[in-house]
């Protein structure tokens, strides 16, 4: 296994669970993953379940746009709504898979906007900031791991070379944003090398990789028209199908903080 030549090819933040990413040069590691990664969420306006593209295709059409100490969203048809984040005010619980979480209500005016779009009772919440969402125990590297709102890890990290090797099997080849990684790197020369390492270093900070990405229907939506199909779910059932669904990419726990840059080296530790 030639590594000598791996090293970040993109870096990935969701301000808005489930909504589009936004491409970084440059991403700052925080205590709960890439800072502002998944800070905010849409849940359904009465029960404050968690709702995504599974439930809701059109989220992937929002694109969000963090700006100073503003929120930007924009969607089609829609006249762009700017909003200051709240970090005080009403607190409720909101629900993340088994996890419940307390999260401040982003107000009347981002909520009237997303139900318009979406055809469902929703609201806009932010994570309170004292509320700390530990990550699965069973992976944890540490008794202080964290995540924000997340499926359940700081990082979602996939090689280059992997949908390199998923596209030479499809009719239609699909992109990156159909996978919603955090870190793409590249130059390993072979695809899946990522599902062998244990422990690796990008600039100063070190990631664990814990655990492999079982996939949802999510991976099905087209980003630009939010119309879901059969693929690449299908295709990838047929060779990476395993007990706990069908894998692709995996989830890394990080340990300290810092920034990392595309174009930074990619160590394999273990």
């Amino acid at each position: 296994m030639d590594t000598a030549t791996l090293s970040v090819s993109a870096l990935y933040v969701y301000p808005v669970k489930s909504c589009r990413g936004t491409e970084m040069d440059a991403a700052e590691v925080s205590p709960c993953g890439f800072a502002h990664d998944r800070e905010f969420m849409v849940v359904d306006g009465i029960t404050g379940l968690f709702l995504t593209q599974r439930e809701a295709p059109r989220l992937a059409l929002i694109r969000p746009f963090l700006e100073d100490d503003a929120l930007r969203l924009e969607a089609p048809g829609m006249s762009p709504l700017a909003l200051t984040p709240v970090t005080s005010g009403p607190v409720r619980d909101v629900i993340v898979w088994q996890d419940r979480c307390c999260a401040v209500d982003q107000g009347g005016e981002a909520a009237g906007w997303l139900t318009r779009f979406l055809g469902v009772d929703c609201r806009l919440v932010r994570m309170a900031e004292d509320h700390v969402r530990p990550v699965d125990p069973r992976y944890a590297v540490g008794r202080r791991d964290r995540v924000g709102f997340a499926d359940g890890y700081p990082f979602l990290l996939l090689s280059r070379e992997s949908l390199d090797d998923l596209n030479a099997r499809l009719a239609a080849p699909v992109p990156m944003n159909r996978f919603r990684p955090n870190i793409v790197v590249a130059g390993g020369g072979a695809p899946f090398l990522e599902d062998r390492w244990r422990r690796i270093r990008i600039g100063s900070v070190t990631f664990y990789v814990v655990k492999p990405c079982a996939r949802c229907v999510i991976t099905t939506v087209d980003q630009d028209s939010a119309v879901p199909g059969r693929e690449p779910l299908a295709t990838l059932a047929r060779y990476r199908n395993s007990p706990r669904g069908v894998l692709f990419g995996q989830n890394l726990i990080h340990a300290g903080t810092g920034t990392i840059r595309r174009g930074d080296p990619v160590t394999v530790l273990a």
